[in-house]
């Protein structure tokens, strides 16, 4: 059977997020408007730095639980990446739908709402609320799908 759209880009948003070299976890983001890639992101360091897959998670040395001190981390996130890689090549994310296979931080909520994404859909859910209230305050739309049924 053919996938929907939003299948489709879920389903490539999973695809980008194995390119992921983050110990603790993999996520991937597409964005798309008009049913054309933008661009793509997956959680890992800046371009030219070692991955933690090579030297190790500072995080887990220190024993910082998930969704904390994010700022210990030499990694950006999916989302983080994705628009970053629009705005490096100058391609506007205005009007855009985001696809992660993981809700966004109350970082990435804040960049995604000033890049002017309107539509955020995730595969799973994250256990941190300000991030989500920003989104809807914001008239960002977001799903969480939670499976690919």
């Amino acid at each position: 059977m053919r996938p929907s759209w939003d299948e489709y880009f879920v389903e490539i948003a999973l695809q980008v997020a194995t390119r992921s070299t983050c110990l603790r976890r993999s996520v991937g983001a597409v964005i798309v408007r008009d049913k054309r890639i933008l661009s793509t992101g997956y959680n890992g360091p800046p371009s030219g730095l070692a991955h933690c897959d090579e030297v190790g998670c500072l995080r887990e040395q220190l024993g910082i639980p998930s969704g904390q001190r994010q700022e210990i981390c030499r990694g950006l996130h999916a989302e983080q990446n994705a628009i970053i890689q629009a705005a490096l090549h100058g391609v506007s994310t205005q009007g855009a739908t985001i696809y992660t296979t993981l809700q966004p931080c109350v970082t990435c909520a804040k960049m995604i709402i000033n890049a002017g994404i309107e539509r955020v859909v995730s595969l799973e859910g994250y256990p941190e609320e300000l991030g989500r209230a920003m989104l809807i305050e914001a008239d960002v739309a977001l799903e969480i799908w939670n499976s690919l049924d």
